[in-house]
């Protein structure tokens, strides 16, 4: 059951009610509502309801097991006359669960009348997958601006960025309606999990809202909140290289197979490939006491400077895994500045892409 699976993602754990999903029967459609206090879900869908008005809260887990193991069939749902029970009956199988007190419930932000914007699903859902993975989770850090994502929306674009202090990712995407200018924080594991519910709803388009704090995403069926993290973002247009004079220009999954081989042996603490452009070719190499020595040279499409520098393998493989371009330049200055990798034009997914890595000193 969509709605059920859907709606689990925002259920909490802090207080007991928050485990519960709320339903509410509104004549010909049955909203489905859960939160954990920081993102918060509604989810629609059609019903034939005997019943013009209802409200229950069950627990969450519960019916989503249920659910999970009954036929793709009928599913008809009863509230007993004192209302702390509910009667679910699918074919042969019948389920009496009890409620959760539907007064604790807390109050969800309604979504906005105003729009702030209309984006397509799809540039949406790229531009989370490219960027939702550079920031911090909150197990690992107090930091709270680098556990999430900084959205800009500026005329006919929104730009996202996320970074952990070591890396950097920026996607920029095209809107379907202008916008005014502002900027909202938002949890990247909370956009991780919206990037997953958009990869299963119909709509082509997604529209934003921002009201009370709170970030609105809307598709006809789903609508997702996420509150505004109120932290200062870094001033993340510093960082990003503009004058790096060495480009390596590779074939991105060649470049990528390459890492991949090179962080077999690299060091669990640093994690660090060290690469060395020569002419028309790249040394990478990596060692570890405990594991040994690997080293591959792979051809650069154009000749670059020589110089040596040393970055976490891990980094690197996390952005060329998410694009899609077949080739890519890894922009460098020395052994000590970032490197900014950037995809080619030939792929329209990858415009508006870069990411900014910080090199690891070597000894």
């Amino acid at each position: 059951m969509f709605g059920v699976k859907t709606a689990n993602r925002a259920l909490g754990s802090t207080l007991p009610i928050l485990a519960g999903i709320k339903l509410e029967i509104q004549g010909s459609e049955l909203r489905l509502l859960a939160t954990d206090l920081e993102r918060a879900l509604i989810v629609t869908i059609p019903i034939e309801s005997s019943k013009g008005k209802g409200t229950c809260v069950i627990n969450g887990q519960l019916i989503s097991k249920i659910t999970g193991m009954l036929p793709d069939e009928e599913l008809k749902l009863r509230l007993d006359d004192a209302g702390d029970k509910v009667e679910i009956t699918s074919g042969e199988a019948t389920f009496e669960l009890l409620l959760l007190p539907a007064t604790d419930y807390p109050e969800i932000p309604a979504l906005p009348g105003d729009t702030l914007c209309v984006i397509q699903r799809e540039r949406l859902v790229r531009a989370l997958e490219r960027t939702t993975f550079a920031a911090m989770s909150a197990r690992e850090t107090s930091r709270l601006n680098l556990t999430g994502v900084d959205i800009l929306t500026r005329a006919e674009a929104i730009k996202m960025v996320a970074t952990n202090g070591y890396r950097l990712a920026l996607k920029e995407e095209r809107l379907e309606s202008g916008a005014p200018e502002g900027e909202y924080l938002i949890d990247a594991d909370a956009l991780k999990d919206l990037q997953s519910i958009l990869g299963s709803v119909e709509d082509e388009q997604v529209k934003l809202a921002h009201k009370g704090g709170h970030l609105f995403f809307a598709t006809s069926q789903v609508v997702f909140i996420a509150r505004v993290i109120q932290e200062e973002y870094p001033d993340f247009e510093r960082v990003i290289p503009r004058d790096n004079p060495v480009g390596l220009h590779m074939k991105r999954e060649v470049f990528l197979n390459a890492l991949q081989r090179a962080e077999i042996t690299t060091a669990a603490e640093s994690g660090a490939v060290v690469l060395e452009p020569r002419d028309s070719s790249l040394l990478l190499k990596s060692s570890s006491a405990e594991k040994g020595h690997t080293e591959e040279r792979i051809p650069l499409l154009k000749p670059a400077g020589s110089l040596t520098i040393s970055f976490r393998g891990e980094y690197l493989i996390e952005a060329l895994r998410r694009m899609s371009s077949s080739e890519v330049v890894l922009w460098l200055k020395d052994s000590e500045s970032a490197g900014l990798l950037e995809p080619t034009a030939d792929s329209e997914e990858d415009q508006g892409f870069l990411y900014v890595c910080m090199p690891i000193r070597m000894d």
